[in-house]
């Protein structure tokens, strides 16, 4: 196994783990920190690994920052829909 799977791998359960532990800001601040960290880690996963592993690991993190997605999408449909009515 790569270093940059087991760094993938220590991200996942640095984030399970943070994910457990209550906050007052609805975890807003840990989820800032997992993606300054986990975009990077992407890149370096894709890059020992190939793209079909960086997609993977992609799609695992995802799956873990669901919630920063949400909202980013919803801005962004937001965004749109306000540039087609104008």
């Amino acid at each position: 196994m790569t270093l940059s799977l087991i760094l993938a791998f220590v991200w996942a359960l640095a984030a399970n783990v943070l994910a457990m532990v209550p906050s007052k800001d609805s975890h807003w601040t840990r989820a800032y920190f997992l993606i300054a960290v986990g975009i990077p880690l992407l890149g370096f996963v894709t890059w020992q690994n190939g793209p079909w592993i960086g997609m993977i690991v992609l799609v695992a993190g995802m799956s873990v920052l669901r919630w920063p997605l949400r909202y980013l999408a919803r801005w962004i449909k937001a965004r749109l829909g306000r540039d087609k009515a104008a």
